[in-house]
């Protein structure tokens, strides 16, 4: 009976015990924050982490945002929101005085950021638990290994359990005196990762790592090097489209003008720049009187810009330039003339200054893609210059106008004496090929800066791919504007920027001593006369 008496005592001790031991643990870590050690202040953090106590996520959170305050008296911590201060784990009211903010410094910070990571690896949002997977992987903190094991038991979703399984993987190969066979693992885990955080891990192995493990790691370096490599290049072809695109919108309609008239137009990049304000007006006005129609503005602004550019284009071609046929001297100083007065104009109207023209939310933000990175804005230039491109070609092919001007461009005489009113061809053509240029303006205003100097920057550029396409032939200037665009971007790791467009010039030189038509001359007896 005595014995009994004395284990149901024990046991009652115990039981009463309990509690007080399980509460021990984050007052400790509570206590640890309350500190001017560094060292201290992380440990508190890492104990945290692993107490799973409701309070010491918006805790941890203070203290990334330098709002959390300790008491040196007592170890007690406030949170600071405002002008209002409560304490940390009841959350009464506390007054102020004698509190000091907890130190943060950048090593901290990132316990903080692993700590954050592990209380929500459990949480209900699978992009909260990437997000905590993520700030774990960058920690490769080894105590975090029970919090991972325990949630990749529990995940369903592919995309977060592969964030978590790399995640762990890191951990592992922090961890002094892991299993091989874990470590091998890891490293494999990581090399399908492939990216530069990946490969700095596996660069950066614990000295406690076996030869068999170092030599998968070397392994593993080695096969992202490679693949980081070939991505690199991938990711300049892509840049190079992306250029090649805008070249080709600035270009196209100067592709037209040029081959059907032979004008050297000058002051093509204005008919660009004002497609740009015209995008900014029609953005301010949804601004002031619809917003909700903001994604709404670029397609509003794309007619607007083709009527305004292309009422303009057929402005100077009837007031200037058809006085000026046969004299390119005359002409090329003519339309400079012009583009000097339309880069004034819109500097009185609108001032020196740049314009904000803001991005839609479907050409905001960017994706992956098999490793490389797109940014939609870019993706949608490149679609809309294709698209711009099929559309000019059925206006030229399958219409009555496009019959007309491909007639005059291979023979005026023959097309005037044929009864086509040629100088009317002339000005329409001129019109639509500013146009065209007005529309290149919108897009170009979601990637440059609005302002009255926009054209003078893609002018040259422009000219280089109608020269170097053949003068008159889209298909010459799509060819040649993607050419240029990936060239000038291949170039560029090398010779750097300037020099890159100066050996492309030099290149284009050369190709027209043997090639002056260009990659795709136009025939016709009037052009081959």
């Amino acid at each position: 009976m005595r014995r009994c008496l004395v284990l149901l005592l024990a046991l009652c001790c115990a039981a009463w015990a309990l509690p007080a031991a399980a509460q021990t643990a984050p007052d400790a870590a509570y206590a640890r924050l309350a500190s001017d050690s560094y060292s201290d202040i992380e440990a508190g953090i890492a104990g945290l982490a692993t107490t799973g106590d409701p309070k010491a996520g918006p805790v941890l959170r203070a203290l990334a945002d330098n709002r959390l305050l300790y008491r040196p008296d007592d170890k007690a911590l406030a949170i600071k929101d405002g002008a209002k201060v409560t304490d940390a784990r009841t959350g009464a009211a506390v007054a102020p005085d004698g509190l000091k903010p907890v130190r943060v410094n950048n090593r901290v910070r990132r316990a903080i950021d692993a700590a954050l990571g592990t209380l929500n690896l459990l949480a209900p949002d699978p992009a909260t638990r990437r997000s905590a997977a993520d700030a774990v992987f960058k920690a490769r903190d080894a105590g975090a290994l029970p919090a991972l094991d325990a949630a990749l038991a529990r995940e369903t979703d592919a995309g977060v359990k592969r964030s978590l399984q790399e995640a762990r993987a890191a951990a592992v190969l922090a961890k002094s005196g892991a299993p091989e066979i874990e470590r091998l693992a890891a490293v494999d885990t990581l090399q399908a990762r492939g990216d530069s955080d990946a490969l700095a891990i596996l660069r950066g192995l614990s000295g406690d790592a076996s030869q068999g493990v170092r030599d998968a790691a070397a392994r593993g370096v080695s096969g992202i090097e490679t693949r980081q490599a070939l991505m690199a290049n991938v990711q300049n072809a892509w840049y190079g489209v992306s250029l090649g695109s805008v070249l080709l919108l600035a270009a196209i309609g100067l592709a037209i003008t040029f081959g059907v008239m032979g004008i050297i137009n000058m002051a093509h990049g204005e008919m660009v720049m004002l497609g740009a304000y015209t995008t900014y007006l029609v953005q301010e006005l949804i601004r002031q009187k619809a917003p909700g129609l903001f994604d709404w503005s670029l397609p509003i602004a794309i007619p607007l810009a083709f009527l305004v550019a292309g009422a303009v284009g057929i402005l100077i071609e009837r007031s200037v330039i058809r006085h000026l046929y046969g004299r390119p001297l005359e002409t090329l100083l003519a339309t400079w003339g012009i583009s000097l007065i339309l880069q004034q104009a819109v500097r009185s109207v609108f001032g020196p200054t740049n314009r904000e023209v803001g991005a839609p939310s479907y050409m905001s933000g960017a994706f992956d893609l098999f490793g490389l990175s797109i940014t939609w804005g870019r993706l949608w230039i490149v679609v809309f210059a294709l698209g711009v491109f099929v559309a000019l070609n059925l206006i030229l092919k399958a219409t009555p106008f496009g019959l007309k001007t491909r007639a005059v461009t291979q023979n005026r005489r023959m097309a005037a004496a044929m009864g086509i009113r040629t100088p009317w061809i002339d000005a329409f053509t001129f019109g639509l090929g500013s146009g065209i240029a007005g529309v290149a303006g919108v897009a170009l205003s979601q990637i440059d800066n609005v302002s009255p100097n926009l054209g003078q920057g893609y002018i040259i550029d422009s000219f280089l791919v109608v020269v170097f396409g053949g003068v008159g032939n889209l298909w010459g200037t799509l060819v040649a504007a993607l050419t240029l665009g990936v060239a000038n971007k291949f170039l560029e790791p090398y010779a750097g920027a300037v020099l890159g467009k100066i050996l492309l010039l030099v290149f284009i030189i050369l190709f027209i001593q043997k090639r002056p038509r260009g990659l795709f001359a136009l025939k016709g007896r009037a052009v081959e006369a």
